[in-house]
């Protein structure tokens, strides 16, 4: 497989996922192009994986302070073009429209190769999202309308994109229904799981203190990351004083936040077991992004042992259960009464604890991964343009 990730380096769902991904082929021994984005050009050999890392141009800009857009990225095409043409894949993978994803749609293209995509970030709530924080000095009546057409004409465009490919994965059941609709493509489940070893209980060095609620991810519009702020202020409201917000991760709104946040502590961007220490010391994970398609960042706190409340809209209700490793949260009022809950009854947010790690434990990257190379085999050529059978993982 030849391998287009959107991101790699950065701190995100998408690149833990690729990150996965890597180790996954590694551990097969299945022949693995990677071709992504990074602060040099370079190529590196590990086992069974090729890596190619580009540059990105001095055009580039920034959609977020942790992820960049080359407007020339194409430039790459002669050079990878020739690189995946002697690798001879069976197929191309890309996980969205991203530059990167566009240059390995181009190479698939060019070379006759099936491709496959990944759904990973709803680019129309977030188009959304960015205009109405552009347009908030605005009256509500006059903008409605506006941002109902950028997210229609968003998710349009996107839908123009996926069409290309052969066959689409995607996180949850909605977007799997969504986009087959959009596109006449089939589209399949893409399960994710999280390291219990890399996230645990065990990174846990608090025994007192007032009760820490934490958020973790980009500190951006789309995030919805101004409900922390309303969220703690409702908090103090009702009483609630023995408690500390938590803010992991940067992002164009974090100097509102910390303007607006009475009683919170700023990380900034964690990883490694500095990131895993952070999340086992929170005791609630208060995550209201309503635009997420998955929420990685959910599942590695149930593995740290750390219920989480999110909102009914999104991809993180998919994975908290319930009343048992969490709570799924259908307006934002219920939203504080489920975190004011967990503050005030120690017994239930203990139970909790344990569920989610329970719940956490279950989960297996592997079984992930399998599945997608079955789905590559039942809905993909069987041969490759070489005449190569797609590798079997029955056999490996």
């Amino acid at each position: 497989m030849a391998f287009f990730p959107c991101a790699y380096h950065e701190v995100d769902g998408v690149a833990s996922t690729s990150r996965q991904f890597e180790a996954f082929a590694r551990r097969r021994e299945l022949p693995l192009l990677m071709v992504l984005a990074g602060p040099k050009n370079a190529v590196a050999r590990a086992g069974s994986v090729t890596k190619l890392q580009l540059r990105r141009s001095r055009v580039a800009f920034s959609l977020d302070r942790a992820h960049d857009y080359d407007l020339v990225f194409l430039r790459k095409l002669r050079r990878v073009r020739r690189l995946v043409r002697s690798f001879r894949p069976d197929l191309v993978q890309i996980t969205g429209p991203s530059d990167v994803g566009i240059l390995g749609a181009l190479v698939a293209h060019q070379l006759g190769i099936p491709l496959a995509a990944s759904w990973q970030t709803n680019l129309d709530q977030y188009a959304r999202s960015r205009a109405a924080a552009a347009t908030s000095f605005l009256p509500r009546a006059m903008t409605s309308g506006f941002l109902g057409a950028v997210e229609r004409l968003s998710f349009r465009a996107c839908a123009r994109f996926y069409r290309i490919p052969q066959l689409l994965f995607a996180p949850n059941q909605e977007i799997i229904q969504r986009l087959e609709e959009a596109t006449g493509k089939p589209c399949l489940l893409m399960g994710h799981a999280v390291d219990t070893e890399a996230f645990s209980p065990k990174f846990r060095t608090r025994s007192g203190g007032p009760l820490r609620i934490g958020y973790a991810g980009r500190l951006t519009a789309e995030k919805n990351v101004a409900a922390l702020v309303q969220l703690e202020q409702a908090l103090l409201a009702s009483g609630h004083r023995d408690f500390q917000m938590v803010v992991i991760g940067q992002g164009a709104q974090e100097k509102w936040l910390r303007s607006n946040l009475q009683q919170a502590e700023f990380t900034g961007v964690l990883s490694g077991e500095d990131l895993a220490r952070a999340f086992a010391n929170l005791d609630i994970l208060a995550f209201p992004s309503e635009t997420d398609t998955f929420g990685l960042v959910v599942l590695e706190a149930l593995a740290s042992g750390v219920p989480a409340v999110v909102m009914a809209k999104g991809g993180p209700k998919y994975i908290v259960r319930h009343g048992r490793s969490g709570y799924v949260a259908r307006t934002f009022d219920e939203f504080v009464f489920c975190t004011a809950t967990l503050l005030t009854q120690p017994e239930l947010l203990a139970g909790m604890r344990v569920a989610a790690r329970q719940q956490a434990l279950a989960t297996n990257w592997d079984g992930t991964f399998e599945s997608m190379y079955a789905s590559y085999e039942r809905h993909l050529l069987a041969r490759s343009a070489a005449g190569r059978p797609i590798l079997s993982m029955a056999t490996n």
